[in-house]
């Protein structure tokens, strides 16, 4: 197992099987079963499991909508990557040179993917305690950052719809340019009786959460 891996996940794997599966893109994997996808997908619960538990711990005195609120903050794509980029995970990734050339070590998708598939590869290998000490040395920090729970903007401008009996907003991809690795998405945002208002993302949903907050804040603006 390569040092500098070692050191940035804090273990040390007995299996080079369940490790080298965490670390496949589907481009070199011998078959689908090869690549980290199904380990994500366990990944993804182990992740969300234990900062959940964190959460509980951090935040006594807080009621269900505002964790859930931290949570799906703390779980988010962009979360992880960062924590993929901060763990330098895309230089141990297992790709072709196609997807090498196209960026795949600095593409967020795959880096989240891949931190997830890790989590998972972590606990098949080692038991929950190895992969709650990960996630606690990338998350502890994240988790009792800020003081209040993060308000998503799409959920404010949601609220703010069914509070005056109107359909929830509806969002539009209505543009995507750049390169496959970093592409910047265009989301038109449409709440009925308000003008459209388009926002700009390096995913669909950061580009949606941008165009709700553009609203609320015009919708504000004008009261």
């Amino acid at each position: 197992m390569n040092k500098s891996l070692k050191n940035a996940l804090g273990y040390e794997f007995t299996s080079s099987v369940v490790l080298e599966q965490a670390l496949t893109h589907r481009s070199l994997a011998k078959t689908p079963q090869a690549s980290y996808e199904r380990l994500e997908f366990l990944g993804d619960r182990i992740l969300g499991y234990v900062i959940a538990d964190l959460l509980l711990d951090a935040f006594p005195n807080e009621q269900e909508g505002a964790l859930a609120k931290r949570h799906a903050d703390l779980v988010r794509r962009e979360t992880l990557a960062e924590v993929a980029q901060e763990a330098g995970l895309g230089g141990h990734i297992i790709m072709s040179r196609g997807e090498v050339d196209a960026g795949g070590r600095e593409n967020q998708a795959i880096l989240s993917d891949v931190c997830e598939a890790l989590i998972a590869a972590i606990y098949r290998d080692g038991g929950i305690q190895p992969a709650r000490r990960f996630i606690e040395r990338y998350w502890d920090q994240r988790v009792r950052a800020p003081s209040a729970p993060p308000e998503d903007a799409k959920t404010k401008l949601q609220e703010w719809a069914q509070g005056r009996g109107l359909p929830l907003p509806d969002y539009k991809v209505v543009g995507r340019e750049g390169p496959d690795h970093a592409p910047v998405f265009t989301v038109r945002v449409s709440v009925e009786g308000e003008e459209t208002v388009d926002g700009v993302g390096a995913s669909k949903r950061a580009a949606e959460r941008a165009a709700a907050g553009t609203l609320l804040e015009r919708m504000a603006a004008n009261e």
